[in-house]
Protein backbone atom coordinates (compact mmCIF):
# COMPACT_ATOMS: atom_id res chain seq x y z
CA UNK A 1 0.00 0.00 0.00
CA UNK A 2 1.09 3.55 -1.01
CA UNK A 3 1.42 5.40 2.03
CA UNK A 4 0.51 9.25 0.97
CA UNK A 5 3.32 12.38 1.40
CA UNK A 6 2.11 15.29 3.50
CA UNK A 7 2.33 17.00 -0.14
CA UNK A 8 -0.44 15.07 -1.43
CA UNK A 9 -2.72 15.36 1.55
CA UNK A 10 -2.10 19.13 1.18
CA UNK A 11 -2.95 18.92 -2.84
CA UNK A 12 -5.92 16.34 -1.49
CA UNK A 13 -7.10 19.33 0.88
CA UNK A 14 -6.74 21.78 -1.01
CA UNK A 15 -7.95 20.18 -4.51
CA UNK A 16 -11.43 19.18 -1.62
CA UNK A 17 -11.75 22.47 -0.77
CA UNK A 18 -11.99 23.95 -4.20
CA UNK A 19 -14.84 21.33 -4.75
CA UNK A 20 -16.50 23.21 -1.57
CA UNK A 21 -15.32 26.78 -3.01
CA UNK A 22 -17.40 26.31 -6.00
CA UNK A 23 -20.29 25.01 -4.80
CA UNK A 24 -23.08 27.19 -4.96
CA UNK A 25 -23.33 30.17 -3.38
CA UNK A 26 -26.61 30.50 -0.08
CA UNK A 27 -27.71 33.99 0.27
CA UNK A 28 -28.86 35.01 4.09
CA UNK A 29 -28.33 36.48 7.31
CA UNK A 30 -24.90 35.30 7.65
CA UNK A 31 -21.68 35.83 6.18
CA UNK A 32 -18.04 35.15 6.23
CA UNK A 33 -16.13 37.53 8.48
CA UNK A 34 -12.70 38.99 7.18
CA UNK A 35 -10.03 38.08 9.02
CA UNK A 36 -8.01 41.09 10.83
CA UNK A 37 -4.72 39.54 9.85
CA UNK A 38 -3.03 38.39 6.47
CA UNK A 39 -3.28 34.81 6.13
CA UNK A 40 0.35 34.21 6.84
CA UNK A 41 0.80 36.70 9.63
CA UNK A 42 0.46 33.88 12.23
CA UNK A 43 3.27 31.69 11.01
CA UNK A 44 4.97 29.64 12.23
CA UNK A 45 2.20 28.31 14.62
CA UNK A 46 -0.47 28.35 12.15
CA UNK A 47 1.09 28.02 8.61
CA UNK A 48 -0.46 29.66 5.71
CA UNK A 49 -2.16 27.18 4.07
CA UNK A 50 -4.31 25.78 6.84
CA UNK A 51 -5.08 29.55 7.59
CA UNK A 52 -6.74 29.66 3.48
CA UNK A 53 -8.27 26.47 3.55
CA UNK A 54 -9.61 26.98 7.29
CA UNK A 55 -11.17 30.34 7.30
CA UNK A 56 -11.75 30.69 3.31
CA UNK A 57 -13.15 27.26 2.72
CA UNK A 58 -14.56 25.21 5.92
CA UNK A 59 -15.48 27.69 7.94
CA UNK A 60 -16.77 29.39 4.67
CA UNK A 61 -18.64 26.38 4.15
CA UNK A 62 -20.21 26.31 7.92
CA UNK A 63 -21.62 29.95 6.50
CA UNK A 64 -22.86 28.61 3.71
CA UNK A 65 -24.64 25.82 5.03
CA UNK A 66 -26.03 27.55 7.82
CA UNK A 67 -27.83 30.22 5.87
CA UNK A 68 -29.21 26.90 3.57
CA UNK A 69 -30.41 25.91 6.87
CA UNK A 70 -32.08 29.04 8.05
CA UNK A 71 -33.88 30.22 4.46
CA UNK A 72 -36.95 31.27 5.15
CA UNK A 73 -36.75 31.90 9.18
CA UNK A 74 -37.00 34.57 11.17
CA UNK A 75 -33.39 34.93 13.17
CA UNK A 76 -31.11 37.31 14.35
CA UNK A 77 -28.28 38.90 12.94
CA UNK A 78 -25.68 37.74 15.55
CA UNK A 79 -25.42 34.21 15.43
CA UNK A 80 -24.64 33.44 19.31
CA UNK A 81 -28.26 34.57 19.81
CA UNK A 82 -29.64 32.03 17.72
CA UNK A 83 -27.32 29.01 18.25
CA UNK A 84 -28.27 30.31 22.63
CA UNK A 85 -31.43 29.19 21.76
CA UNK A 86 -31.78 26.03 19.71
CA UNK A 87 -35.25 25.06 21.92
CA UNK A 88 -36.93 28.07 19.48
CA UNK A 89 -35.50 26.35 16.04
CA UNK A 90 -37.99 23.89 14.57
CA UNK A 91 -36.88 20.22 15.22
CA UNK A 92 -36.29 19.18 11.48
CA UNK A 93 -33.79 22.45 11.02
CA UNK A 94 -31.97 21.84 14.40
CA UNK A 95 -29.54 19.85 13.95
CA UNK A 96 -28.21 21.76 10.47
CA UNK A 97 -28.77 24.54 12.62
CA UNK A 98 -26.60 23.16 15.81
CA UNK A 99 -24.01 21.79 13.84
CA UNK A 100 -23.57 24.89 10.95
CA UNK A 101 -24.52 27.92 13.34
CA UNK A 102 -22.12 26.63 16.13
CA UNK A 103 -19.39 26.29 13.22
CA UNK A 104 -20.19 30.02 12.33
CA UNK A 105 -19.96 31.26 15.62
CA UNK A 106 -17.00 29.42 17.01
CA UNK A 107 -14.70 29.92 14.33
CA UNK A 108 -15.92 33.97 14.16
CA UNK A 109 -14.45 33.46 17.73
CA UNK A 110 -11.38 31.94 16.76
CA UNK A 111 -10.21 34.57 14.66
CA UNK A 112 -10.32 37.28 17.01
CA UNK A 113 -8.59 35.56 19.84
CA UNK A 114 -5.69 35.01 17.69
CA UNK A 115 -2.90 37.34 16.82
CA UNK A 116 0.03 38.09 15.19
CA UNK A 117 3.21 36.69 17.07
CA UNK A 118 4.79 39.40 19.55
CA UNK A 119 1.47 41.38 19.15
CA UNK A 120 -0.58 39.42 21.68
CA UNK A 121 -0.18 41.96 24.48
CA UNK A 122 -0.88 40.78 28.12
CA UNK A 123 -4.27 39.80 30.29
CA UNK A 124 -5.72 42.93 31.82
CA UNK A 125 -5.50 42.66 35.27
CA UNK A 126 -9.00 42.12 36.13
CA UNK A 127 -8.57 38.70 33.68
CA UNK A 128 -5.00 37.96 35.57
CA UNK A 129 -6.44 38.49 39.02
CA UNK A 130 -9.90 35.68 38.04
CA UNK A 131 -6.86 33.36 36.26
CA UNK A 132 -4.75 33.65 39.42
CA UNK A 133 -7.57 32.66 41.46
CA UNK A 134 -8.94 29.40 39.34
CA UNK A 135 -6.06 28.00 38.02
CA UNK A 136 -2.95 29.76 40.10
CA UNK A 137 -1.88 31.90 37.64
CA UNK A 138 -1.40 31.84 33.98
CA UNK A 139 0.72 28.22 33.47
CA UNK A 140 -2.15 26.75 35.11
CA UNK A 141 -4.63 28.28 32.90
CA UNK A 142 -2.62 26.82 30.20
CA UNK A 143 -2.48 23.18 31.67
CA UNK A 144 -5.50 23.07 32.40
CA UNK A 145 -6.79 24.15 29.11
CA UNK A 146 -4.30 22.07 26.83
CA UNK A 147 -5.39 19.24 28.85
CA UNK A 148 -8.86 19.54 27.89
CA UNK A 149 -8.32 20.13 24.36
CA UNK A 150 -5.89 17.19 24.48
CA UNK A 151 -7.96 14.82 25.83
CA UNK A 152 -10.62 15.77 23.52
CA UNK A 153 -11.59 12.45 21.75
CA UNK A 154 -11.91 12.96 18.04
CA UNK A 155 -13.08 16.44 16.71
CA UNK A 156 -14.55 19.66 18.78
CA UNK A 157 -13.47 22.34 20.76
CA UNK A 158 -11.85 23.15 24.39
CA UNK A 159 -12.93 26.32 25.94
CA UNK A 160 -12.37 28.86 28.42
CA UNK A 161 -15.79 29.99 29.58
CA UNK A 162 -17.12 32.57 32.17
CA UNK A 163 -20.23 30.57 34.25
CA UNK A 164 -23.64 32.33 35.01
CA UNK A 165 -21.92 33.09 38.48
CA UNK A 166 -19.21 34.70 36.60
CA UNK A 167 -16.25 32.28 37.44
CA UNK A 168 -13.62 30.98 34.92
CA UNK A 169 -14.27 27.54 34.06
CA UNK A 170 -12.16 24.89 31.67
CA UNK A 171 -14.64 22.62 29.47
CA UNK A 172 -14.71 21.28 25.99
CA UNK A 173 -17.53 20.08 23.67
CA UNK A 174 -17.60 18.01 20.64
CA UNK A 175 -18.12 18.48 17.08
CA UNK A 176 -18.86 22.32 16.62
CA UNK A 177 -20.67 22.44 20.14
CA UNK A 178 -20.44 25.91 21.76
CA UNK A 179 -21.15 26.14 25.40
CA UNK A 180 -23.77 28.81 24.73
CA UNK A 181 -25.80 26.30 23.64
CA UNK A 182 -26.85 25.54 27.31
CA UNK A 183 -27.06 22.43 30.08
CA UNK A 184 -29.43 20.70 27.56
CA UNK A 185 -26.70 20.61 24.82
CA UNK A 186 -22.58 20.89 26.64
CA UNK A 187 -21.96 19.46 29.90
CA UNK A 188 -20.91 23.17 31.22
CA UNK A 189 -22.61 26.16 29.92
CA UNK A 190 -21.43 29.27 29.79
CA UNK A 191 -20.01 32.43 27.42
CA UNK A 192 -16.70 31.76 25.58
CA UNK A 193 -13.56 34.02 26.26
CA UNK A 194 -11.30 31.36 24.51
CA UNK A 195 -11.91 28.54 21.82
CA UNK A 196 -9.37 26.25 20.67
CA UNK A 197 -9.98 24.43 17.65
CA UNK A 198 -9.13 20.60 17.79
CA UNK A 199 -10.87 19.45 14.54
CA UNK A 200 -8.13 17.79 12.40
CA UNK A 201 -8.03 20.69 9.91
CA UNK A 202 -7.16 23.13 12.44
CA UNK A 203 -3.73 21.77 12.02
CA UNK A 204 -2.71 18.35 10.49
CA UNK A 205 -1.06 19.86 7.57
CA UNK A 206 1.63 21.13 9.76
CA UNK A 207 1.31 19.21 12.81
CA UNK A 208 -0.23 15.38 11.20
CA UNK A 209 -1.06 13.68 14.61
CA UNK A 210 1.23 15.86 17.03
CA UNK A 211 -1.95 17.78 18.15
CA UNK A 212 0.05 18.37 21.18
CA UNK A 213 2.69 20.36 19.18
CA UNK A 214 0.14 22.64 17.79
CA UNK A 215 -1.69 23.26 21.63
CA UNK A 216 1.62 24.61 22.66
CA UNK A 217 2.12 26.71 19.90
CA UNK A 218 -1.11 28.34 19.78
CA UNK A 219 -0.05 29.94 23.28
CA UNK A 220 2.29 32.05 21.35
CA UNK A 221 -0.56 34.03 19.18
CA UNK A 222 -3.17 34.60 21.59
CA UNK A 223 -4.72 37.53 21.93
CA UNK A 224 -5.03 39.03 25.28
CA UNK A 225 -6.64 42.23 25.11
CA UNK A 226 -9.87 40.66 22.77
CA UNK A 227 -9.47 37.70 25.26
CA UNK A 228 -9.73 40.71 27.99
CA UNK A 229 -12.48 42.61 26.61
CA UNK A 230 -14.24 39.42 26.04
CA UNK A 231 -13.74 38.78 29.75
CA UNK A 232 -15.43 41.82 31.07
CA UNK A 233 -18.13 41.83 28.94
CA UNK A 234 -18.98 38.09 30.02
CA UNK A 235 -18.46 38.96 33.37
CA UNK A 236 -20.71 42.31 33.21
CA UNK A 237 -23.46 39.58 31.95
CA UNK A 238 -22.68 37.58 34.88
CA UNK A 239 -23.88 39.67 37.31
CA UNK A 240 -26.43 41.84 35.22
Amino acid sequence: MTIPTISCLAALAAAGSALLATAPAVEGPYTLPALAYRTNALNPAIDTATMEIHHGKHHAGYVRKLNAAVEGMDVPENVELLIADLDSVPSEKRTAIRNNGGGHANHSLFWTILAEPGKGGEASPELAAAIEKSFGGMDGLKEALSKAAATRFGSGWAWLVVDHKGNLVVTSTPNQDNPLMGARYVDQPGTPIIGIDVWEHAYYLAYQNRRGDYLGAIWSIMNWPEISRRYAEAKAGAQG
